[in-house]
């Protein structure tokens, strides 16, 4: 099969999914053997490329952002019945929107994705700091989200220094490092 030809047979196979908002579709038991390697990369910016071109159709973005599937080191897309693997330049997602609901310790912050999830900042998804510092969410089964500049500045907003000199906030009954 050609690798022009791989997007638009995920795409077809994904179909029924397209329009699902809350329920992904179960690619932790989907166990494919691998098909090959797909010209296809996230870049640092959130944009998807398929050989080289910006996929342009935000709801086939996010379709196949609901089948990507992290193994190691690795980036999948995976159906029932095929797994091809793809290139991530730095994290899949990026965090593109904040929404800050209350105040101090009973304050909740819910994030949303450039591909559309959202998660609320809590015990299940703590922010993290990773390399240079640089703060995370895991968005769902090891795939991780970049906190884009403005959801950063305003995070850093609500921040306090700590006893210990980190900068924290709380969220979902959960205190958050920041930097």
């Amino acid at each position: 099969m050609e690798e022009s030809h791989d997007i638009m047979t995920l795409a077809a196979q994904l179909g029924r999914f397209e329009d699902m908002k809350t329920q992904l579709p179960p690619v932790n038991d989907w166990h494919p053997e691998l098909s090959g390697d797909m010209d296809m990369l996230i870049k640092k910016d959130g944009t998807w490329l398929h050989e080289g071109d910006a996929i342009k159709r935000e709801k086939l973005v996010r379709t196949f952002s609901t089948i990507l599937k992290k193994e190691g080191k690795d980036y999948y897309l995976l159906t029932p019945v095929e797994k091809w693997r793809i290139q991530v330049e730095d994290l899949p997602f990026l965090v593109v929107l904040a929404n800050i609901r209350g105040t101090g310790a009973d304050q909740a912050i819910t994030l949303m994705t450039n591909v559309g999830d959202e998660i609320t900042l809590g015990n299940a998804h703590c922010l993290q700091l990773g390399k240079n510092s640089q703060p995370y969410v895991e968005i769902r089964h090891g795939l991780n989200a970049r906190l884009n500049r403005n959801v950063y500045y305003q995070l850093a907003e609500l921040a306090q220094e700590s006893q210990n000199g980190q900068f924290v906030f709380h969220s979902g009954g959960a205190c958050h490092q920041i930097g």
